[in-house]
């Protein structure tokens, strides 16, 4: 075990590198810069004191030797857009209502998911089947954004219960949780759904029924236990997503979290935030699949890492 998680930690370790390496050679290819003259005129001795303050006079491999050597040490370096605080300060600053977004988002997608898909298998080809089916595919194919619409339409403008953007307070949470969360609440009924189908209809199943023991305790301790080993590989690479924001959500509800913040900054080219948020993103992610396959093992005991 102890040289499988070493062995994953290096390999997420490059994985890292060959992100940083990928983001900051795009970001330097793209024509401009994020002190371009035809945004904003300065005198070439002004530019070049700006260029020469944040590093960006040096050849590129020297800028990203000295980036990622001050990243390993916890500095991020100065955001262009926010020069009076750090990359650190400022993404911990955006972050909170991203985090707060994403949490109540997972809870709510997975609990309700999860219980409308365990519903629709226990009554298949019933009327709750088929209705869980309509919603998990109506989520899957209508796009966040267009609820975001719907919610504001309906519950801000023309029944007036809730403000049409904004966060801080519990009645900014309502619209931008239930249009975050539908996506990933129809995938997770959906998955839950069909992995409970497979295992209601094995052999030991039907061995477990016919010893005498409860529906309850088939369904809790046999079918569900059994059903969760998909589930994990396919349904918890969505955390990382919802934790760092969604564009379309946060713009149309006015959040300032972390997923609009990534679009002025790419807009603005802002290489610190941008190799920040990429390595982040990429440490959530990597950090994500190492948990599911550790949980795996704890699921299901005929899994083992081996070393």
């Amino acid at each position: 075990m102890a040289r499988y998680l070493l062995g994953r930690t290096a390999g997420l370790v490059f994985a890292i590198f060959v992100a940083s390496l990928i983001t900051f050679l795009l970001m330097h290819s793209v024509p401009g810069g994020p002190f371009d003259e035809t945004k904003m005129p300065l005198p070439p001795a002004a530019k070049a004191n700006i260029l020469r303050k944040y590093g960006l006079d040096k050849p590129l491999w020297e800028q990203y030797v000295r980036y990622m050597w001050n990243a390993l040490q916890g500095d991020f370096g100065v955001p262009f857009q926010s020069p009076t605080e750090t990359v650190t300060e400022l993404i911990r600053r955006v972050w909170v209502p991203t985090l707060q977004l994403g949490l109540m988002t997972v809870f709510l997608s997975y609990s309700l998911g999860l219980t409308l898909g365990i519903v629709a298998a226990l009554r298949q080809n019933t009327w709750l089947d088929y209705t869980v089916s309509l919603f998990a595919t109506s989520g899957m194919t209508v796009p966040s954004f267009v609820i975001a619409t719907w919610l504001i339409l309906i519950f801000a403008v023309r029944l007036r219960w809730l403000p049409t953007g904004g966060w801080g307070e519990p009645k900014h949470y309502i619209m931008p949780v239930l249009a975050y969360a539908l996506l990933p609440m129809a995938m997770v009924a959906r998955y839950t759904r069909v992995s409970m189908l497979e295992v209601l209809h094995a052999d030991y199943i039907r061995t477990a029924r016919s010893k005498g023991l409860k529906e309850r305790w088939v369904v809790l301790r046999h079918v569900f236990k059994n059903a969760s080993i998909p589930l994990i590989t396919v349904l918890i690479v969505f955390i990382p997503d919802l934790l760092t924001g969604s564009i379309f959500i946060e713009s149309v509800f006015r959040i300032p979290g972390l997923g609009r913040f990534f679009v002025t900054s790419t807009f603005q080219r802002d290489y610190p935030m941008i190799m920040a948020l990429i390595l982040l993103i990429a440490v959530l992610w990597g950090v994500t699949y190492l948990v599911a396959d550790v949980l795996l093992t704890v699921v299901d005991p005929r899994v083992r890492l081996r070393d």
